[in-house]
């Protein structure tokens, strides 16, 4: 059977320092991801990122520039695509029905200066984030997120 490519907008917002990610419970560990999720056909990728936001933290978002680009070849039923958005925080919806992911804990504005400790996945993401807050040169395209955090916590 052959294994189908998923296209998965996801948004990266930072608002005073801090960014926002989504809170998970990982089999009793915390980890983070950003909003964003499946593209839906017909849809474009910036309408797909804000309404992925809404959808699951009840936040309004501006979808601003591309920055990065990253792939989950293995490890899933099939191989995701992420496309990571700077976004301009907007605000809270009016009347969203929040649909998050089951281990979905909540969400959290992280310290974007201490981003490389954080468990936020993919890992591959943590230094760019931090490169780009700090308005150094970052890599768009960071190729695949292997199985496990490749980039170490410590």
């Amino acid at each position: 059977m052959e294994r189908k490519i998923r296209n998965s907008a996801k948004a990266l917002i930072i608002k005073d320092g801090k960014m926002l990610a989504i809170k998970l419970d990982d089999h009793g560990d915390v980890i983070y991801i950003m909003p964003g999720g499946g593209q839906n056909a017909g849809e474009t990728l910036t309408d797909a990122v804000k309404r992925e936001v809404a959808e699951e933290i009840g936040v309004d978002v501006e979808p601003l520039s591309l920055e990065f680009v990253i792939e989950g070849v293995y490890g899933e039923a099939f191989h995701r695509l992420d496309l990571v958005f700077l976004c301009e925080y907007v605000g809270l919806t009016d009347n969203s029905m929040l649909q998050g992911d089951e281990n979905q804990i909540g969400y959290e504005w992280l310290d974007v200066e201490n981003i490389t400790e954080q468990p936020l996945y993919p890992s591959k993401l943590r230094k760019q984030i931090l490169r780009l807050f700090k308005g150094e040169k970052t890599d768009m395209y960071l190729g695949n997120e292997e199985p496990g955090d490749p980039e170490s916590l410590v």
